[in-house]
């Protein structure tokens, strides 16, 4: 498959465009979490931890985040909290409610992608300029602020 047009169909679009960059930068992050011997981390598992907040986040905000199912979200913590990834603690603000905190390995993890998230940076800089790049990142901060609802 390639992501290029059929013939006579012009540019791609800016969402389609928006898309493979992203997809580069999951695939670039996860190839080198299997390198660094997470190899056990799916893309689903890894969109789902990548909207784990610091002080830890709830299983119903992860689902609305990731636009999947609270059972799906619930069975991806059950798999990152077997492998290490993850584990799940009281909130300090409602007894009755649970966080998703990272586990030791998952901060290991998240080391790497960040890491990974910095040299995709580096080279996209190189190739574009740090006046294109920092350009990119302000338009793409302004888009946020009408496109994302957990800004």
């Amino acid at each position: 498959m390639t992501d290029s047009p059929p013939a006579g169909d012009g540019p791609l679009g800016i969402g389609l465009l928006c898309f493979i960059v992203q997809r580069t930068m999951e695939d670039r992050v996860l190839a080198d979490l299997a390198a660094a011997g997470f190899d056990d981390l799916t893309m689903a598992q890894s969109r789902v931890m990548a909207r784990i907040g610091p002080q830890g986040t709830r299983v119903t905000d992860l689902a609305e985040q990731a636009r999947v199912t609270k059972q799906t979200v619930v069975t991806t913590i059950h798999q990152l909290a077997g492998a290490g990834y993850v584990r799940r603690i009281p909130d300090p603000s409602d007894a009755r409610a649970r966080l998703v905190v990272f586990d030791q390995r998952g901060l290991a993890a998240l080391e790497i992608a960040r890491k990974t998230e910095a040299a995709v940076h580096e080279e996209w800089t190189r190739h574009l300029g740090r006046r294109e790049t920092e350009r990119l990142h302000e338009l793409l901060t302004k888009l946020r602020e009408i496109t994302d609802p957990y800004r």
